[in-house]
């Protein structure tokens, strides 16, 4: 995940009462073998560590590409990308 920056995560059920669905569907493109993930009309992109690290913790973050200002949510496990679960309380 590196060459972006984080703007805002949310829980997976935050995600969907935001777009309004009932769902979060995780797909791959076999020409590609990328996953991505549908959601009512809408898409995003799946870590690049699954499925070899299951979603175990997942939330989705809006992200942006320092490279070149893209934004787009990207669904991952809580933890990774910018920064690092200590505790929670």
């Amino acid at each position: 995940m590196e060459n972006l920056k984080f703007l805002n995560t949310q829980s997976v059920a935050q995600f969907k009462a935001n777009v309004q669905t009932d769902e979060i569907k995780v797909l791959r493109n076999e020409q590609t073998g990328k996953c991505f993930f549908s959601y009512g009309c809408g898409t995003g992109a799946v870590t690049s560590k699954y499925p070899e690290s299951p979603l175990n913790n997942p939330v989705v973050s809006e992200v942006a590409s320092t490279e070149t200002g893209e934004t787009f949510y990207l669904l991952h496990n809580e933890g990774e990308g910018g920064a690092t679960k200590l505790e929670i309380l």
